[in-house]
């Protein structure tokens, strides 16, 4: 799976599991390291552990098994995929470390679960919209 494909399946993955502020950090060009981060939060342990799993059990599915993982902190996940690597934070410790700021020559998509905007095709006719009525009143003569 390309790196940009398996970034946002990561992304959706998180997002299944109500990770928060998931940010897709394109690092291609900036380092060798990795070409992307995705980065998400979490309100408890428990959920930083859940999200974890669910994008270790989904992307084994799609046979993309993670080369790394390393959980020595309750507050912090990471899953490394290579290509992808994931920062699962609690909210805290995410404000702490600040990887945006940190790589903040990377180009950053947010991932929300939020419908996209459907835009008409190009060259597709537009319906002319309903004008409104205006009214004016009259004065009364006197």
């Amino acid at each position: 799976m390309k790196s940009p494909l398996l970034a946002h399946a990561v992304a959706r993955l998180a997002l299944s599991k109500k990770a928060g502020d998931i940010v897709i950090m394109d690092l291609r060009g900036l380092t060798t390291m990795t070409d992307f981060f995705v980065v998400c939060s979490a309100d408890s342990d428990v959920q930083i552990r859940a999200i974890a799993a669910a994008v270790d059990e989904g992307m084994q599915k799609k046979g993309a098994a993670a080369w790394h993982k390393e959980s020595g902190s309750s507050s912090w996940v990471l899953l490394d995929f290579v290509d992808v690597v994931v920062h699962i934070f609690h909210t805290n410790t995410r404000t702490f470390y600040n990887l945006e700021k940190l790589w903040g020559d990377a180009k950053i998509r947010r991932v929300t679960d939020a419908p996209a905007r459907k835009t008409p095709a190009r060259g597709a006719a537009r319906v002319p919209r309903a004008k409104a009525k205006t009214t004016t009143r009259k004065k009364a003569r006197a």
